[in-house]
């Protein structure tokens, strides 16, 4: 298959993939111009840094091109990796303003030229490359989120919401002691599958995948009947901050389609905090080295100025932890409607953009930039705070990648809350009592129907991904993957490539 034909395949799937969610060299980079190959390069980052990311990627192509031909495989690696974070940073913004228009006409048929007008002008997420505004490819879902009625119309015959809120108004009493309750034992598979024509003929595939790990309300984690025991390097990992196991695969030790399995099963209990007594909530251990990891500034949960200014008006003259964090929690589902993003851009491009600040500044958070913001507002108030990322069954039975958050009271715990399950129930026409009783729900508890991978965003792994590798790196509901001698971005690819199936047994 042709490099065009497999990007072409890859930007199709991942579109799709990173609304359920880079390359590190700097636009300030040296590189003295010489060879025509040098030169090309050195158009290309005077090009990215700029926003002329479309002729950025050319100007990069060229110059993998010429060093290729001449055989500097170093620098036609790195000019390799330029294309593809060029091409990330942009990728997630197909639409003119015309075809943005349009897509909005035909996803929301009343929708007045008045009101698109302005979304496009005032509200849409848009990247301007060579001068020209670009749009973010979910731009008419976005309005609708923004506009509940509009969504609650669509929705009429299309969410079976009584599915989703089991758990927040189930009568039943928890099965055992709080705040572990109610546990369903899973079983599932996880399957990679690489078609033999997007693998590299040489080299060596590293591959990190992601494996349950174990927390309080996730135990019991096996890993049973990985593919592929010869070459696994280090894991399998299911403790910890994240579960994984890497390998590294010889290119020319695979026939046909890379295809990498494992057995996986857990224990996921629900999580019931609603109880909580502020005033028992103890006194942090400010030096303890846990408290310090949870309220330090991330490379996604971001602390600046800004955010502990807004955080501080968010809780008034309120000191206790508890009430704090139901506070930032309540700000963000009634101020910052759900609404898809451009992970892969965010990701990608220089300067960095943490995804935190991203919602901060824009306004428009899924369930990643919602939970990292939660997090960033509680850091910045001296509360240890996490995003965690894996998948959820709650709003239907195929497992879809997913992030929420905890935060941590002494006496109590790591307790849990989803902002932006929570904000499904404006997706709906429900009763009032019971919309506001979903969200009281998720407020400081969690349904059972979740598989973590990561205890939070940017839980490191071993070894570490490699800094000027084009992968994305805040999540890990599918593998990373490098390829020095692939010509296709092929992590983005195989993003594609990946899924878990779950049964619960018991």
């Amino acid at each position: 298959m042709t490099h065009r034909a497999l990007t072409a395949l890859l930007v199709t799937s991942v579109l799709l993939l990173i609304a359920a969610a880079g390359c590190t060299t700097t636009t300030d980079e040296k590189n003295d111009p010489g060879t025509p190959a040098d030169e090309a390069y050195a158009r290309g980052l005077a090009a990215y840094g700029a926003a002329d990311y479309r002729v950025a990627e050319e100007r990069f192509t060229e110059a993998y091109t010429l060093y290729t031909d001449a055989g500097d495989t170093d620098k036609a690696l790195k000019s390799r990796n330029a294309i593809f974070r060029a091409n990330r940073t942009y990728m997630e913004y197909p639409f003119d303003r015309n075809a943005a228009e349009a897509a909005m006409r035909e996803r929301v048929p009343w929708i007045t030229d008045t009101a698109i007008a302005e979304w496009l002008d005032t509200r849409a997420q848009t990247i301007v490359s060579e001068n020209e505004t670009l749009y973010f490819y979910d731009v008419a879902g976005n309005y609708l989120y923004a506009h509940p009625d509009d969504m609650q119309k669509q929705n009429e015959r299309g969410i079976d919401f009584d599915y989703i809120g089991r758990f927040a108004w189930s009568e039943d009493q928890p099965e055992g002691i709080g705040p572990y309750v109610n546990p369903v034992r899973y079983v599932g598979v996880e399957r990679l599958e690489i078609p033999h024509e997007a693998l590299p003929s040489t080299g060596i595939l590293k591959i990190w995948l992601p494996l349950p790990v174990e927390t309080d309300a996730q135990r019991n984690v096996t890993v049973t009947n990985l593919s592929a025991p010869d070459y696994i390097v280090t894991g399998p990992f299911t403790t910890g901050a994240i579960g994984y196991v890497y390998y590294e695969v010889p290119a020319g030790a695979i026939n046909g389609d890379l295809v990498i399995t494992a057995d996986i099963a857990f224990t996921s209990y629900e999580q019931i905090f609603e109880d909580i007594d502020p005033a028992m909530v103890g006194e942090y251990n400010t030096s303890d080295p846990e408290y310090l990891l949870y309220t330090k500034s991330e490379r996604n949960i971001e602390l600046t100025d800004a955010v502990r200014a807004k955080a501080r008006e968010i809780v008034g003259n309120e000191t206790n932890p508890h009430l704090q964090a139901q506070m930032i929690y309540y700000h963000i589902i009634e101020t910052y409607p759900y609404s898809h993003v451009p992970h892969g851009s965010i990701d990608a491009r220089e300067p960095k953009v943490a995804e935190s600040t991203y919602m901060f500044e824009t306004d428009h958070g899924d369930c990643g930039t919602q939970s990292t913001l939660f997090s960033a507002f509680c850091r910045s108030l001296g509360i240890p705070a996490r995003t965690l990322g894996g998948y959820q069954m709650i709003m239907a039975e195929t497992p879809g990648g997913h992030f929420w958050s905890e935060y941590y009271l002494p006496g109590y715990g790591w307790v849990p809350n989803d902002v932006t399950v929570a904000e499904a129930a404006d997706w709906v026409a429900i009763p009032e009592e019971k919309r506001t009783a979903f969200k009281d729900y998720y407020a400081a508890n969690l349904d059972s129907a979740r598989l973590v991978i990561q205890k939070n965003i940017d839980a490191p792994m071993d070894p570490v991904l490699p800094d000027d590798a084009a992968i994305f790196r805040c999540v890990r509901q599918s593998p990373a993957i490098v390829s020095d001698t692939a010509d296709h971005d092929i992590d983005l690819f195989c993003m594609g490539c990946f899924g878990i199936s779950l049964e619960g047994v018991d």
